[in-house]
């Protein structure tokens, strides 16, 4: 379930967070930049949405486009849809063309390597209105994972053209690999939530990781050989029961996760952080060497959230961003000059979560 109900997990901590909305509002207003104190790697930055959630924001392979999801009531939806921009563009004062049908609550969209197709989750084969959305199971966080979730290639007209999982279960979170050959996405066909990998037309479908727990949110390394991704691991009875407790309901709680790497086959799997609390929405460095990632670890109460990045050895951890706020989904252009990320700085105070570009300067 990916990405963007982490951005709904992050509205409702921001719900009781005004107060330090504010305050890096106000800390914007003064330096008249959107770029804060400390954000030595944004050598410009640029606003490009202006309301309502957006997030997942993925580069077409010649870095002209952008997908990304949003549930802007002003666009005419109810709950997430993919939409299009030009890189330059932004919609203060209007609305980009929509991809997906409208229809269900979609996710996770992502370029293929032609630029005329992008792959998305739906769940409208299950129901055209969007399903519910339970934020919480005796008093703590959870996502929903929707077993109604497959995977769609569409073109950029917004046409369906293939469908790619037809399994029972959970089937979203799908990324391209650089080399064009390969998706690796999330599935729970297994009975846990697992990666597994596809050929970009579905066939070939492999399954590479084992261990209990969710495993998700992976993208390829520049070279396509490495998959970087977010996981929880239970240990203990007690979070074992709860973790299979919840699946069973189809829910899963994301507030303790990891960053781990493997090889694209899923061999070598490692453990790359270790700082607790939720680690999540990694991104491998243009150079193949770090991750860029959000994480509230330094947050007792767990938030705000920031950016950081750290070597793929685990060494040199590195932070990015510098809020009171919320600051996640980084994603590097594929030239490597410009980093899209959501954040919900500049909103005036309000609940909103918007995309921002940001010209990198290593």
């Amino acid at each position: 379930m990916k990405r963007i109900l982490i951005v709904s997990f992050a509205l409702v901590l921001i719900s009781c967070k005004k107060t330090a909305e504010k305050e890096i509002t106000n800390e914007t207003t003064q330096k008249n930049s959107l770029i804060l104190k400390g954000e030595k790697h944004f050598k410009s930055l640029k606003q490009l949405t202006f309301g309502g959630d957006n997030a997942e924001a993925y580069w077409s392979f010649d870095d002209t486009k952008i997908i990304f999801q949003s549930n802007n009531k002003k666009w005419g939806v109810e709950c997430d849809q993919m939409f299009l921009m030009n890189v330059g563009e932004t919609f203060e004062d209007k609305i980009p063309p929509m991809l997906s049908s409208g229809k269900g609550r979609t996710t996770c969209a992502y370029f293929l390597q032609d630029n005329k197709h992008i792959i998305y989750s739906s769940t409208h084969l299950g129901d055209d209105k969007c399903p519910e959305t339970p934020m919480k199971v005796n008093g703590k966080y959870i996502w929903p994972i929707y077993d109604s979730y497959d995977i769609f290639v569409a073109d950029l007209e917004g046409t369906i053209v293939n469908q790619l999982t037809t399994e029972k279960g959970y089937d979203a979170e799908p990324t391209v690999s650089p080399k064009g050959d390969k998706i690796v996405f999330t599935s729970t066909r297994s009975g846990d939530i697992e990666l597994y990998t596809m050929n970009i037309d579905g066939t070939d479908v492999t399954q590479i990781t084992h261990e209990l727990g969710y495993d998700g949110g992976a993208f390829f390394s520049p070279d396509g050989t490495k998959l970087i991704f977010r996981s929880s691991r239970p240990k203990t009875e007690e979070e074992i029961k709860e973790y299979k407790d919840l699946l069973a309901q189809g829910l899963v709680q994301p507030t303790e996760m990891e960053l781990y790497i493997c090889n694209a086959d899923g061999s070598e799997l490692r453990q790359l952080t270790k700082m607790g609390n939720a680690n999540w929405s990694p991104f491998f460095h243009p150079s193949g060497k770090k991750i860029i990632f959000s994480s509230n670890f330094e947050s007792p109460r767990g938030f705000p959230f920031d950016l950081y990045m750290i070597d793929i050895d685990g060494k040199n951890l590195e932070r990015i961003t510098y809020g009171k706020s919320f600051n996640a989904f980084p994603v590097f252009s594929n030239d490597g000059k410009k980093l899209i990320f959501s954040s919900n700085r500049n909103n005036g105070g309000g609940k909103d979560t918007n995309l921002f570009i940001a010209e990198w300067q290593d």
